[in-house]
């Protein structure tokens, strides 16, 4: 066997025990298969997600199912403005032995897992927000000094509330940044709703059950890397990501006009790998352009921001991605 026929064989194994995992979530976070499909993708490719929406929508049930689907040591964690750092990463404490000789003792904090819940993450004072930069990025935090590894696989899905804004302090630029997609979790649609009725308030509650194990979502996470894209896909994303720069030659008139300032190549990176694990989610070899488009505004919408007079005007920012994406798609069908 080649090692193409191997590489399908693997991508189609991998594709079956997805459907068996989104089917494992959906006995307990009924409906909105899109929260789920990007939840899902987040993990696969080794990511984080933000998960924005109002209380009451099911975010901190879809994260719990996801520990126990994907076989993830989860821990939460509530964010509030007296939080501090230590009560994230942990602390050393002085320990006397019984022979009276005196050491100090690390005690890890909730960080110390492979999926992390940090729930209403902006309620936490800017310091507490910046003790999870170094973990985001390196999967490791330094505490006395000491580089101290996190879990393996090590994944953060934040929830964030978009209308109670007293008392919260908005992510700094560098932290979005880190989030590989941006989730919006809506109000779902009325059967959904009657469903979750009938399913939540009786004796019994849904149980879901483990799919995955840790290395088997870092194999996962490995196949990803090794799906092909082609020529046309990557061009795209090139295209998307440097339209939204104001002071790129790709930009357009409009695009310079909106934007205040557009995504850098983390960006780029995180589309390149969200576009596989969609194509993967939906039982595809490769990516395609319908994927750049269908990914572009949760890994662009966080990454980016409107200027004074557009937001003036009530311009949307996913409205700009959208209609960004589909001309570049049309372009691209013309050629």
């Amino acid at each position: 066997m080649t090692d193409a026929e191997d590489l399908v064989t693997e991508i189609e194994a991998l594709e079956a025990k997805l459907a068996e995992a989104k089917a494992s979530i959906t006995r307990r976070f009924i409906g909105q298969e899109r929260v789920v499909d990007l939840s899902l993708t987040a993990l696969l490719c080794g990511g984080h997600g933000l998960l924005i929406g109002l209380p009451g929508l099911g975010k901190t049930r879809l994260v719990e199912t996801l520990s126990t689907v994907m076989g993830l040591d989860g821990n939460r964690i509530q964010f509030t403005p007296d939080l501090m750092p230590a009560d994230i990463l942990g602390s050393e404490v002085l320990d006397t032995a019984e022979d009276g000789t005196r050491a100090f003792r690390f005690v890890p904090g909730p960080v110390f897992c492979q999926l992390l819940m940090a729930d209403e993450i902006n309620r936490a004072s800017p310091r507490t927000q910046s003790a999870l930069l170094q973990a985001m990025q390196e999967k490791t935090v330094t505490v006395a000094g000491e580089d101290r590894p996190l879990g393996t696989p090590f994944h953060v899905l934040a929830t964030q509330n978009p209308i109670e804004q007293e008392g919260t302090y908005p992510l700094p630029e560098a932290q979005l940044d880190r989030f590989l997609v941006q989730i919006d979790v809506l109000y779902p649609d009325r059967t959904t709703e009657r469903d979750i009725l009938i399913a939540t308030t009786g004796v019994m509650d849904e149980e879901s059950v483990q799919v995955f194990t840790s290395d088997e979502l870092l194999a996962a996470q490995t196949l990803l890397r090794r799906m092909p894209v082609g020529d046309s896909v990557v061009e795209m994303i090139l295209d998307l990501v440097r339209a939204f720069r104001p002071a790129e030659a790709d930009a357009s008139d409009k695009d310079r006009e909106t934007v205040a300032w557009g995504p850098g190549p983390r960006a780029a990176q995180a589309l390149m790998l969200a576009v596989r694990a969609r194509a993967l989610l939906q039982g595809r070899l490769a990516p395609s352009a319908e994927d750049v488009i269908d990914m572009a505004r949760p890994v662009l919408s966080h990454r980016m921001a409107l200027n004074f007079a557009a937001r003036a005007r009530g311009d949307s920012l996913a409205d700009l991605i959208d209609e960004t994406a589909s001309g570049l798609s049309r372009r691209e069908a013309a050629a």
